[in-house]
């Protein structure tokens, strides 16, 4: 099963805790502080590897979570930093934010990688917080959360050409007669569900890969039939060979079956409409083949007298070397560069974004008799820190004063005893005191 689109949850590695601790060797008086630090949690990482094909493997395993870094040592000793978490995506993913839909990366070369998901940072223990007024402090913090995120994953396959056509007109015949692919090939519609790659030889070292596309449909732009599972693969592709049932077997015109596949290509991206093209007139050994060709000729020639035409039957295999040893020059007379015109590599781009400026306001709302107090930089602390010391609640509580919230709370009427909660903990105020 060739599976180009998966959704997954993916988290870096939570940081390790800081620790409270205290040299207590022989002979060393007042040792002080020796609580070391959290080592920093693991990375997800997504590294192209040429070998894969599919995106099968997300369809089985959709959590990716980094592990966490080791808490702390005494003796002032660093936690372990915890390993990265790689995960293999095949060349041609384009990774994209659920949540924002920015497109994060476009993976496209062999061993290329990227940082998904960060680890959390180390918390730091108590030798960190030791000042000259406070020479002993029993204060850590807790390891900071690791980055998570739900990615789209979508494979664009990564074929030099790409075979396009209506269905049934014999796309995965070509590309079975001039390579090693074994498409399923039956004589009914929409048989090709899935892309199909092969290499092409034609000779003097030269090859390229083609790709034989799900058969297109009218209003294919708008998603109707296979639609974008479809297009998307068209974009990777160089050279496009359209295919046309000159037979018109199926009771279709092969003018305007031409037509409405380059309609749904270019409506679907502009772009494309400039890639070359090359239009394979197939069934040519089929009766009437002859005429429709000269009509189809006069015809696109009122269009685009430049469009090279080329008749072949991929099953008496009339015309197919032909037809590869053009496809081949053509791709030797065009720069090899990703298919779309991105003006650079997306991982290669450089995004410039503002920094992050931490949030200094709180809103005060009243539940009842119980004030609540919403601050994101206050409850980012408390998760930071380990609120099981009283020198913990003494720092919490002084960066509330500096912020201002008690002095809004005693405006809005707290006085001795009043619950105050903040996040998951509730505490008491007490009026004229520094802490809750």
């Amino acid at each position: 099963m060739f599976v180009d689109k998966a959704k997954i949850y993916v988290k870096g590695g939570d940081g390790g805790d800081g620790i409270v601790s205290f040299r207590r060797e022989k002979y060393v008086p007042n040792g002080g502080p020796a609580g070391g630090d959290g080592g920093k949690g693991g990375d997800v990482i997504f590294r192209v590897d040429e070998g894969l094909r599919t995106l099968m493997d997300f369809r089985y395993q959709r959590h990716f979570k980094a592990q966490r870094g080791e808490k702390g040592r005494n003796k002032s000793q660093h936690g372990a930093n915890a390993e990265s978490m790689v995960v293999r995506i095949p060349p041609g993913t384009l990774i994209i934010d659920d949540d924002t839909q920015e497109v994060l990366a476009d993976m496209t070369r062999n061993g290329q990688q990227l940082v998904i998901a960060r680890g959390g940072r180390g918390g730091r223990g108590n030798i960190r917080f030791a000042t000259p007024n406070n020479p002993a402090p029993e204060l850590a913090e807790n390891g900071e959360e690791g980055q998570e995120r739900y990615i789209v994953l979508e494979l664009k396959v990564m074929a030099d050409v790409g075979l396009v056509g209506f269905p049934s007109v014999g796309k995965s015949t070509l590309l079975s007669v001039v390579s090693g692919a074994t498409p399923k090939i039956g004589a009914y519609h929409f048989t090709t569900i899935t892309p199909n790659l092969g290499v092409v030889g034609v000779g003097e070292g030269r090859s390229f890969v083609m790709a034989d596309l799900p058969g297109l449909i009218e209003g294919a732009h708008e998603g109707i039939g296979l639609g974008h599972e479809f297009l998307r693969h068209v974009e990777r592709t160089r050279v496009i060979i359209h295919v046309v049932d000159m037979s018109g077997s199926e009771g279709r015109d092969p003018f305007e079956d031409w037509v409405k596949i380059n309609e749904e290509i270019k409506l679907y991206n502009a772009e494309l409409e400039n890639r070359p093209q090359i239009v394979a007139a197939n069934k040519m050994d089929m009766p009437d083949s002859e005429e429709n060709l000269r009509i189809f000729k006069e015809k696109v020639a009122e269009v685009n007298p430049e469009l090279e035409i080329m008749p072949i039957s991929s099953l008496t295999r009339q015309g197919v070397q032909e037809l590869m040893y053009r496809a081949a020059d053509v791709l030797d007379s065009i720069p090899e560069a990703p298919a779309i015109e991105e003006t650079a590599d997306q991982s290669e781009r450089k995004v410039y974004r503002a920094e992050e400026v931490e949030d200094e306001g709180f809103t005060i709302r009243r539940e009842n008799e119980m004030f609540v107090v919403e601050s994101a930089k206050i409850e980012r602390l408390m998760k930071r820190m380990q609120l099981n010391t009283h020198e913990a609640i003494l720092k919490l509580a002084r960066t509330m004063r500096h912020m201002g919230v008690d002095e809004e709370l005693r405006k809005r009427g707290a006085k001795d005893g009043t619950i105050v909660r903040i996040g998951e903990f509730e505490f008491e105020f007490v009026e004229g005191s520094s802490y809750y």
